[in-house]
């Protein structure tokens, strides 16, 4: 596909700087340097200006709140300004929060820090990617990934012992056992599957009502891609799918998957629902859809805007899968 790499949290060309990640004095001087910036993450969610909510906030490096952030700042890259280091602030808890709504499929909240201005605010990465800019969907996704990855391998995978941050925060190390541990990145298969004018979608449990998207998919050890999307395609509704393409991928950080977007083309069409994995699955024909994306389906919604299958959809609708 032309433009896939346009997709959200895809195509901004970020200098990850790999070579510097090793250079503990180099990194230590660039933290410090005037020109460089730094972003903050809470509860997963990105500091963004809070007015449109449109940009990430980008923190000077003797900002008051970085010291209350992990001792570790993460080396995410350089841009023509300079370097850019991500911050999780973890044991912040503003008084009074209920948190319930925090994580959720929809999340509408935003919280702030006493050390912040007015507008700005912690926001819902899901909820806001589509209104960053390529570079600031780019760090935002890096940076939650890494986070969430660091917040769940705290201890060594081979010998359990607790291990520590390196390489700029792209690698753990344990002391006891000498392995080394890198950033998990999960593969997942999505699939744009259509028979004729149709296409297959599906929802899952606690979605909002109406909503529907393209079934997707783990990929399992020892298996292509293209077969983990005739397996999924099969599990979950019962299809056959025949030829498989690729279209193009985007970086999911919701904890840590990478979704690889595929068409595929059904053989069958009775669909046998797996409740276990879906709560529903139905062919719409292209003319749904198309009413769906313009808010004239009486009970079709889209995906959410901004990830991969309300994407491929559009492509699809406009004839622009090549």
């Amino acid at each position: 596909m032309r433009d896939a790499e346009t997709v959200t949290f895809g195509g901004s060309d970020l200098d990850r700087a790999a070579h510097l990640r090793s250079d503990v004095s180099a990194l230590a001087e660039l933290r410090q340097d005037p020109s460089g910036t730094h972003i903050v993450l809470w509860q997963g969610k990105p500091l963004v200006k809070g007015d449109e909510m449109d940009s990430l906030v980008r923190l000077s490096h003797d900002h008051p709140i970085l010291a209350e952030c992990e001792t570790d700042a993460l080396f995410l890259g350089m841009e023509e300004r300079g370097p850019v280091f991500g911050h999780w602030l973890k044991e912040y808890w503003p008084e009074g929060l209920d948190g319930s709504e925090l994580g959720g499929f929809v999340d509408t909240t935003q919280q702030s820090h006493p050390t912040l201005r007015s507008d700005q605010v912690f926001a819902e990465l899901r909820m806001i990617m589509t209104r960053l800019t390529a570079r600031d969907a780019e760090l935002a996704a890096t940076l939650r990934a890494m986070v969430e990855w660091h917040r769940r391998h705290g201890f060594c995978a081979c010998c359990g012992a607790q291990s520590e941050i390196g390489q700029g925060g792209w690698q753990r190390s344990c002391d006891a056992c000498k392995s080394q541990h890198f950033p998990r990145t999960d593969p997942v298969v999505i699939m744009l599957i259509t028979h004729g004018n149709s296409v297959l979608l599906g929802r899952s449990p606690g979605w909002p009502e109406g909503m529907y998207s393209l079934l997707a998919g783990f990929v399992e050890p020892g298996e292509t891609l293209e077969a983990a999307v005739r397996r999924e395609v099969m599990e979950e509704a019962g299809i056959k799918v025949g030829r498989v393409e690729y279209l193009a991928s985007q970086p999911w950080a919701f904890p840590a998957s990478l979704m690889t977007g595929f068409r595929g083309e059904a053989l069958t069409k009775e669909i046998k629902l797996d409740p276990a994995e879906l709560e529903d699955a139905v062919w719409f024909t292209r003319e749904e859809v198309a009413k769906a994306f313009v808010g004239q389906h009486p009970t079709l919604k889209p995906a959410r805007k901004g990830a991969i299958a309300q994407f491929l959809l559009q492509k699809w609708l406009s004839d622009q899968l090549d």
